[in-house]
């Protein structure tokens, strides 16, 4: 279990800020977090407030995570996340309900126990002891569609932009594939080695009572596209990713969907989470720690 992941990989991580290990899951072990979050979805409730459009472009961020306390309050609990164009102008879906979804998060972690046993296993842990980390806790947890023909691309960024530290180096994504991910379905693509210069940008909470409730310091970098290396990833396999590493998805003009169970971690010992993060550790949840059953 311990050689899950190989000095060749840990170093490859260190150069590169990503890397892709196959078999992480079963097959069976995805197809079994699917059909989990097809009853989800299946039982959802659509609350009039919440039907808002979710896009990684700078200004919509803004006005459709930002001015959503929907958004803001999610860390600790199971929330939806739609995609742009599934409801009509009354908020009825113009889409099947299961083809709708960006995203729901992002407290799968804490309270589906299918996804729990999947974030604490043995290999995850073995993972981040590979890694050298001393007390990971983990921030949060998101399913993500990709829905054929309308999942959306996912502009260049790094996750600490988010998900800010100091000092910074602190957090690190682990994207699990539910469904092979492809060039042609959406899979992710990283500039290897941009995690070494820090964040030109930062997500933060504005003062209470402000709207909206949360604002960008600075601006994202433009990037050369020539730079970009595609990372596909089989069914079953995890991409660990850097909290600074620049990475990017297309959109998926495919058939074929590219569900994905993403969380984030965070080596606890020495860092400080930043107070100004969107999310926050709740007194329901605090940051949960990774080594434990």
């Amino acid at each position: 279990m311990v050689d899950f992941m190989t000095d060749q990989n840990v170093q490859k991580y260190k150069e590169d800020g990503y890397v892709v290990l196959d078999g992480l899951l079963t097959s069976q072990e995805c197809d079994e977090l699917k059909q989990r979050m097809t009853e989800i979805v299946d039982q959802m409730d659509v609350p009039e407030h919440c039907r808002i459009t979710f896009s990684t472009y700078h200004d919509e961020q803004l006005k459709s995570q930002g001015s959503a306390d929907y958004f803001i309050t999610s860390g600790d609990k199971i929330r939806f996340f739609f995609e742009k164009g599934v409801f009509d102008d009354k908020g009825d879906f113009l889409v099947p309900k299961q083809r709708s979804l960006n995203k729901v998060g992002h407290a799968l972690h804490a309270h589906e126990p299918l996804y729990k046993k999947v974030t604490h296993s043995a290999k995850v842990q073995g993972i981040a002891k590979k890694l050298g980390l001393v007390d990971p806790v983990i921030l949060q947890s998101m399913y993500i569609f990709k829905q054929p023909g309308i999942g959306g691309e996912v502009t260049p960024h790094q996750d600490a932009t988010f998900l800010y530290t100091e000092p910074l180096g602190r957090v690190m994504g682990m994207w699990i594939a539910l469904e092979d991910a492809t060039v042609i379905n959406g899979c992710l693509w990283f500039i290897p080695g941009s995690h070494n210069s820090g964040v030109s940008r930062r997500m933060v909470r504005t003062p209470k009572g402000t709207v909206p409730l949360t604002d960008f310091i600075g601006r994202e970098q433009t990037y050369d596209e020539e730079k970009f290396v595609a990372a596909p990833v089989k069914k079953g396999g995890v991409v660990l990713i850097h909290g600074e590493v620049v990475h990017k998805s297309a959109e998926n003009t495919s058939e074929d969907s590219r569900h994905v169970y993403t969380f984030h971690i965070m080596e606890a010992s020495g860092s400080r989470w930043s107070p100004e993060n969107w999310l926050q550790p709740t007194e329901e949840l605090p940051f949960p720690p990774l080594y434990s059953k």
